[in-house]
């Protein structure tokens, strides 16, 4: 397993993903629920930019991997995941919108390792489409997790609109990649 900077910084973002669900359930410290939220919301954050800056720091020092490849997006769906199971369990996500979301990221991932199997990986690569999915739900997800207020505005409407887009993209995106290895997944079921 190699190891360098960009795959410890998905290393601590799979570190970071305890403290953001286990601040919601940690003993009453006298912390407020606003100030909980925010806690969690700026450790999903830090999280968040990791993804971002261990992909740029891999290609920019010639450090990727086939390891830092499948290590990176299972960091991105267990981030995610993790925070979708608090945001329903404290009723700021509906059950429905995340088993769309969770859903799509387990058929999705299993796609992409058939088509890998098959040696046709490149047919269901990572999309712009899938990226600006994946940035809609890091954006939606601390907004909820915070879940207060701004300048006395309450950001929670903003954070369901927010969910809503990105679960529209989520499905969008699954319909896309599935469109793209369809005329595979027939040729094959044969």
């Amino acid at each position: 397993m190699p190891f360098n900077f960009p795959i410890l910084l998905t290393w601590l973002r799979v570190a970071l993903i305890p403290l953001v669900v286990g601040v919601f359930y940690l003993p009453d410290f006298g912390f407020s629920a606003s100030d909980i939220g925010l806690g969690s919301a700026i450790v999903f954050v830090v999280a968040a930019a990791t993804d971002w800056f261990d992909g740029f720091l891999a290609r920019r020092w010639n450090q990727t991997s086939a390891f830092g490849a499948f290590l990176d997006p299972v960091a991105d769906k267990l981030m995610v995941v993790g925070a979708l199971l608090v945001l329903v369990n404290l009723d700021r996500v509906s059950p429905v919108i995340a088993f769309i979301i969770i859903g799509r990221e387990i058929t999705i991932s299993a796609l992409r390792e058939w088509m890998a199997q098959i040696g046709a990986s490149k047919s269901v690569a990572v999309s712009s489409l899938g990226k600006i999915k994946t940035a809609a739900q890091m954006t939606a997800i601390p907004v909820l997790l915070y879940s207060g207020t701004i300048f006395g505005i309450d950001i929670r409407f903003l954070g369901h609109a927010l969910m809503l887009v990105a679960t529209i993209l989520t499905v969008w995106s699954m319909f896309y990649y599935l469109r793209k290895a369809w005329p595979l997944i027939k040729e094959k079921a044969q």
